[in-house]
C-alpha cells in the first residue's frame, strides 16, 4: 500500500542494524519503496562504525544481535557527543517489562514491536525527524532514579525521550490488544460456526437414522417371513434371504450406533453415584447369556464407585466390555479384566483382554468415527462405538487411551473427573 507520508531526506540517510537477512531485506525494500536513503548493517559494531563514518539522521536497530546488542549499540550512540542527537528506534518483541527499562537506560527514542506494521514504522520515523529539534527541551543533565522489581535503575534520557518512549510502548500495547481482541472475535466466530456445523451434522445423523429404521424394519420383517416359510425354496434362495437378514441386522446396528453417537454429543450430564463393578458384572452376565458356547474368565474388581451419568457411563462399559468380549473371541483361555489403578496419582479405570490386539502405530485413529483397525472378515463392527465412548468420557472431564500389541490383547484406560 502506498504511503500518504512522504519524507524528503535529500542526501541524508537512515542507518539500520538488523542481523536477520530476511528482516534486513524486508526493511531495505520498505525504505527504498518510500524513497528513503538507507544503509543496512548486520550487527551493532558495524552499524556504530558506519554512524561514525557518516552520520545518519535516524537509526533503526534490532535488539537481539550477535556481539553488540541493540541496547549496547544505542547506549554507545547516545554517549557519543557527535552522535547523541540521532533519534534511535529499537525493534523488539516487548516480551519482558524489563525491555522498557533497558530501553530507557540506553536512551532510545521509540520502541517498535515486531512484527511491525510498515505504515506505523513510517509514521514513527516521520514523527521523530519532524520533532528532532525539540527533543532537548527541558532536558539538561538530570539523572532519574527508578525502582523496578526491587532493583534501582538510573535513566539518563531527557523528559521528551522518556515521554516519547513510554507513549510508543503504550501505543504498541493498544495495537497488540486490538489484535488480540480481533483474534478472540475470530476464534469465537469459528467456534460458533463449528458448533452450528456439529449440531447440523448430528441433526442430520438423527434424521437419517430415524428415517432408515422404518424401511429397514420392513425388509428384515419380510425376509424373516420368507425364511420361516421356505419349504419350497432351494438352498440358493435360502442363502440369499439369510444374506438379506444379516445385512439388515448390520444396518440396524449401524443405525443404533449412529443414534448413540449423535445423542452422546448433545446429552446433558446428570451426575450420581454409580457402582461400576455391579454394572460391569451385569453386562458380562448378559454377554455370557447371549454366547453360552464361550468360556471366558472375567475378573471384575469390587467396589468401584464413581460420580457419573449412569446412562452414559453404561454406554461406555457396554462398548469397552463388548469389544473385549468380541476381540478375545478367537483365542483359547480368553480373559477379560475390569478394575482400577493409580497412575501418576490419578485414579484410572481399565478394561483389559488377551485378544487380537492392534498395531499401536495406528492407535491415534482408534477413536475416530468409522475407522476400524480390523476388517469385517475378522471381526464385525461399525467403527462408531469407541468414538462415542471418547465423547462421553470427555463429557465427564476425563480422558481415554489404549495400549496394545498385535496378537497380545489390549488395555483401555480411562478417567472420570466430575
Amino acid at each position: 500500500m502506498q504511503s500518504s507520508i512522504h519524507l524528503n531526506l535529500g542526501d541524508h540517510y537512515i542507518l539500520a542494524a538488523e542481523d536477520s537477512p530476511v528482516q534486513a531485506k524486508r526493511l531495505k525494500h520498505f525504505l527504498d519503496t518510500n524513497d528513503i536513503n538507507c544503509e543496512i548493517c548486520s550487527n551493532g559494531a558495524d552499524a556504530l562504525q558506519a554512524a561514525k563514518a557518516r552520520k545518519p539522521v535516524l537509526i533503526i536497530s534490532d535488539i537481539i544481535m550477535p556481539g553488540m546488542d541493540g541496547y549496547e549499540f544505542c547506549t554507545k550512540i547516545k554517549s557519543d557527543p557527535d552522535l547523541n542527537d540521532i533519534p534511535v528506534i529499537l525493534l523488539t518483541s516487548l516480551s519482558d517489562p524489563l525491555d522498557i527499562i533497558k530501553g530507557l537506560q540506553a536512551g532510545a527514542d521509540n520502541f517498535i514491536t515486531k512484527p511491525y506494521d510498515e505504515q506505523y514504522l513510517l509514521s514513527r520515523i516521520y514523527y521523530l525527524l519532524a520533532n528532532n529539534q525539540m527533543r532537548r527541551i527541558g532536558s539538561g543533565d538530570m539523572v532519574i532514579e527508578i525502582m523496578f522489581q526491587g532493583t534501582k535503575y538510573q535513566i539518563n534520557s531527557d523528559k521528551k525521550q522518556i515521554l516519547d518512549l513510554l507513549l510508543s510502548v503504550y501505543e504498541a500495547a493498544i495495537h497488540r490488544n486490538e489484535d488480540l481482541i480481533e483474534a478472540q472475535l475470530q476464534l469465537q466466530r469459528s467456534n460458533e460456526n463449528l458448533i452450528s456445523a456439529n449440531q447440523e451434522l448430528e441433526a442430520f445423523a438423527r434424521t437419517v437414522s430415524h428415517d432408515l429404521r422404518s424401511p429397514l424394519s420392513g425388509v428384515v420383517g419380510f425376509a424373516t417371513l420368507l425364511l420361516s416359510d421356505s419349504k419350497n425354496m432351494d438352498d440358493v434362495a435360502k442363502n440369499y434371504i439369510q444374506w438379506i437378514l444379516e445385512s439388515g441386522y448390520k444396518m440396524a446396528q449401524l443405525i443404533d450406533d449412529l443414534l448413540q453417537y449423535s445423542r452422546s454429543g448433545l446429552a446433558d450430564i446428570t451426575l450420581e453415584s454409580v457402582d461400576l463393578s455391579k454394572m460391569a458384572s451385569e453386562i458380562v452376565a448378559d454377554l455370557k447369556m447371549r454366547n453360552p458356547e464361550r468360556i471366558v474368565n472375567v475378573n471384575v474388581q469390587e467396589d468401584i464407585v464413581v460420580n457419573a451419568d449412569q446412562k452414559l457411563i453404561q454406554v461406555v462399559l457396554n462398548n469397552l466390555l463388548g469389544n473385549a468380549w468380541k476381540y478375545s473371541g478367537k483365542v483359547e483361555n480368553a480373559e477379560i479384566s475390569f478394575g482400577k489403578v493409580e497412575l501418576e496419582g490419578i485414579t484410572t479405570l481399565f478394561i483389559a483382554d488377551n485378544g487380537a490386539g492392534f498395531d499401536m502405530e495406528k492407535a491415534e485413529k482408534l477413536f475416530s468415527p468409522f475407522i476400524r483397525l480390523h476388517s469385517n472378515n475378522e471381526f464385525q463392527g461399525t467403527g462408531v462405538g469407541l468414538s462415542t465412548v471418547k465423547r462421553i468420557i470427555e463429557k465427564h472431564n476425563g480422558s481415554i487411551w489404549a495400549e496394545s500389541e498385535k496378537g497380545k490383547g489390549a488395555i483401555f484406560y480411562f478417567t472420570i473427573n466430575t
